[in-house]
């Protein structure tokens, strides 16, 4: 059960870095942050629907495995802690 942990949370670090990076890649909406940074500028880098649409897909699917690799760690220390 030792492999498997360790392995959850290489895989949950891995994944909450990327996270952070796709979440900072995603165009900003304005008002926020991203305005503060010259995101405000209107500035078309690389903002195309379709580009968009799939860093969409990407970061939804990595959100879930971030999930399931929280509740996998959740559940194995608590049936780690009753033995």
């Amino acid at each position: 059960m030792d492999i498997l942990q360790v392995i959850l949370q290489v895989l949950l670090g891995i994944t909450s870095l990327l996270l952070t990076f796709l979440i900072l890649l995603h165009k900003g909406r304005g008002g926020g942050l991203s305005d503060m940074f010259g995101g405000g500028m209107g500035s078309n880098l690389g903002a195309s629907g379709v580009a968009e649409r799939n860093l969409n897909a990407i970061t939804v699917s990595l959100g879930l495995v971030w999930f399931v690799c929280i509740v996998a760690l959740g559940l194995i220390t608590k049936f780690q802690a009753g033995v």
